[in-house]
């Protein structure tokens, strides 16, 4: 913020704090406070005259310099929307305001606007499902306009919390809505749910990009238990999955621990990899660690080597020093082929590029450099480690 933009932010806050902020019976609050406790907001028409009123008294307070105001105004409607008219349409575009003017203000993340999100999280599932006359094509609207909306909202706490990369309790948020979204019909059943007119997604891609996003949530969570308790429902590995040489995607189960596990290394969180990978083999895998180990060498047992044990060996290298950059970039190469087949690999390619960074010293070319530091920053909006 400019030097004279700080000035008149200030400015306005002396006039708000004389005037005691929201100036005492404001007609546009008093008339929204009517209808937040009127029984007909369930009604459409009365649910849009809030939301209007709404808008106008954020818009006023932030004018005036009540910046508390603002945001609280924002956060009380948009709540009362969701839980008394249960109208989350008209509650997601108050909810867009919120986050922006969150922004707008400097308003700093804490732990209780955290818990706010959260409430507003459970209000808007709540209202969701809540509602059995909506349309599929509208419910996948909404779905993904929440998503949006969180998506904002970890960007406002990395750039105003103090939580490199967002506050863990928005990235759970965001984990839990991509998992929901990646079982809802109204979503992967969809040809271009995620992207514009021009995206060409199958519901596949689109079931494995919102799983994807989801289990990088978690590990920038550290919820650990959550990751393998979603693993654990997943289908095992089947023969075409694990054949050597194979040309079709990884099975989904073996595709996410390795995502996770890479998030994990990539903001250098090893305790939570080790613990992750090694879960993993003991609780989730069919087979057992020996078996896997044989396998992962063995070139003539036509199996594939196993995602598990490259997590496994790939935290192990890790915890070692730098000296141990050639065993890493040997391992990534011996497991490139199988790194190829995934959904997106270039995603993979700037976790395991910035992971060599990171532990060896590895410095790659400007252009991966480049895109690893926008892939990443996307974290804490999605993505940035």
């Amino acid at each position: 913020m400019s030097a004279a933009a700080a000035r008149r932010r200030k400015q306005a806050q002396k006039r708000a704090a004389k005037t005691g902020g929201t100036p005492a019976g404001d007609p546009v609050q008093g008339r929204l406070d009517a209808l937040l406790a009127d029984l007909s907001l369930s009604e459409e028409s009365v649910a849009y005259d809030a939301l209007q009123l709404a808008q106008s008294a954020v818009r006023r307070n932030v004018k005036i310099g009540n910046f508390a105001g603002a945001v609280d105004v924002a956060y009380e409607t948009s709540l009362a929307l969701l839980t008394k008219s249960g109208r989350v349409a008209v509650s997601s575009q108050l909810l867009a305001e919120l986050v922006k003017v969150l922004g707008e203000t400097h308003t700093a993340c804490d732990a209780e606007w955290v818990a706010r999100f959260t409430r507003l999280d459970e209000a808007y599932r709540a209202a969701l499902d809540g509602d059995g006359n909506m349309s599929p094509e509208e419910r996948g609207r909404l779905q993904r306009l929440h998503l949006q909306f969180l998506k904002k909202g970890l960007k406002w706490s990395n750039d105003l919390g103090s939580v490199r990369y967002g506050h863990q309790g928005m990235h759970s948020l965001l984990g839990d809505h991509c998992w929901n979204m990646s079982c809802d019909a109204s979503v992967v059943d969809k040809e271009k749910p995620l992207g514009g007119d021009d995206d060409e997604s199958t519901a596949e891609e689109v079931e494995i990009e919102l799983r994807g996003d989801a289990v990088g949530h978690y590990a920038m969570a550290e919820r650990i238990d959550a990751i393998l308790g979603k693993l654990r429902g997943l289908p095992s590995p089947t023969d075409e999955e694990t054949a050597a040489g194979h040309a079709c995607p990884p099975a989904q189960r073996d595709e996410l621990l390795t995502r996770a596990v890479l998030v994990l290394l990539a903001v250098e969180n090893l305790s939570g990899a080790r613990s992750l990978a090694g879960s993993f083999l003991s609780d989730v895998s069919e087979r057992p660690p020996a078996e896997l180990k044989k396998s992962y060498l063995d070139k003539t047992d036509g199996r594939s080597p196993s995602h598990a044990m490259f997590c496994s060996m790939l935290v192990r290298i890790c915890e070692k020093d730098a000296k141990t950059a050639p065993l890493f970039q040997w391992l990534v190469k011996n497991f490139g082929a199988e790194l190829t087949t995934v959904h997106d690999p270039e995603v993979i390619k700037a976790y395991t590029t910035k992971i060599g960074r990171v532990y060896f010293n590895i410095l790659p070319p400007p252009s991966m450099m480049d895109m690893m530091e926008n892939m990443m920053s996307g974290m804490g909006g999605m993505g940035g480690m």
